[in-house]
């Protein structure tokens, strides 16, 4: 199998569960990203695959286990179950998170048999909110952290995951917080959702907080002064990225002003670093965006810098 040829993993789940009317994490998302990647002649260039479902004991790897089987039972035949004000099930929401985990399990998978080295899971719900007890903010399952610790238990030593969602993940540094072997990085708005308190203490999460109305010029020199070196040091032998594109400028639930071009430098940083320690391994999954315009054009400038450098 060609290794160059990248990986678009999505499932048919992923497109029916729903959390109500107006709910800005809506099947819509899924469908203005295809739409883009299939006019912008990006998408016939992956091998494009239906995800496996994660199975049970890769779940309880980083959740417990009440949580898991909870959320697993939970399929009403009509109307909505809500975990929070912002968090609701469907008849199809525990396929569509057990088919998101599943999709990361499976782009690791794929990249460290040399398959290919770059996956992109298109798939929601979102993840790196959910901790190892709690389901909150749109998250169902930690889709990146399911499939870090899959990786670990494959007999990697070293897996980072870089976030720039404009949320903070506090699912996947709630779940990693003792574990030395996964480096969380992390940009987000700061005071904002879900208001994590950052630990200096701690080397292996790595923040750095950006204010309200800033762009570029400050989430490259955060990304700079504190990824870089932190990712350098730790020499990480696979990069997954929670793949967020709520930053964004037109984006209605935040105040963070990137562009698409600060979505393609962010590509060619995360291509860089898994080239200098990770043998060229990425594994993206989307979190948010909710700007459907802003959205589809910031995964297309990701992934085009990723892949196709």
């Amino acid at each position: 199998m060609n290794a160059a040829i990248p990986l678009w993993i999505t499932h048919p789940a992923c497109s029916q569960h729903e959390m109500g009317a107006g709910h800005p994490e809506s099947i819509a998302r899924l469908h203005a990203i295809q739409d883009r990647m299939n006019a912008s002649g990006l998408l016939p260039m992956f091998r494009t695959v239906t995800a496996p479902l994660a199975p049970r004991e890769a779940l309880v790897r980083v959740h417990d286990a009440r949580l898991v089987d909870g959320i697993l039972a939970t399929r009403p035949a009509q109307g909505l179950v809500r975990i929070d004000p912002d968090t609701a099930l469907n008849a199809h929401s525990a396929e569509a998170a057990q088919a998101a985990a599943g999709a990361v399990i499976h782009g690791v998978d794929e990249v460290l048999a040399g398959n290919t080295r770059f996956a992109f899971c298109a798939v929601r719900p979102p993840g790196h909110h959910a901790e190892r007890r709690r389901a909150m903010g749109f998250c169902l399952f930690n889709s990146v952290a399911v499939g870090a610790a899959h990786a670990l238990a494959c007999g990697l030593k070293r897996v980072a995951v870089l976030d720039f969602d404009v949320h903070y993940g506090n699912g996947t540094s709630d779940i990693f917080r003792d574990d030395p072997r996964v480096l969380v990085c992390n940009t987000y708005q700061d005071p904002y959702y879900p208001g994590w308190v950052s630990d200096p203490e701690n080397r292996h999460l790595v923040d750095a907080p950006l204010r309200a109305g800033d762009g570029s010029a400050e989430f490259r020199t955060a990304v700079e002064a504190h990824w870089a070196p932190a990712i350098a040091a730790f020499k990480p032998e696979l990069i997954l990225v929670s793949a967020g594109f709520d930053a964004h400028g037109e984006d209605p639930l935040a105040g963070l002003n990137l562009g698409f071009a600060d979505y393609a430098w962010m590509g060619e940083r995360v291509h860089t670093w898994a080239d200098e320690h990770a043998s060229g391994r990425i594994v993206a999954t989307l979190e948010g965006g909710y700007d459907l315009f802003a959205l589809a054009r910031s995964v297309e400038a990701f992934v085009r810098a990723v892949a196709f450098r």
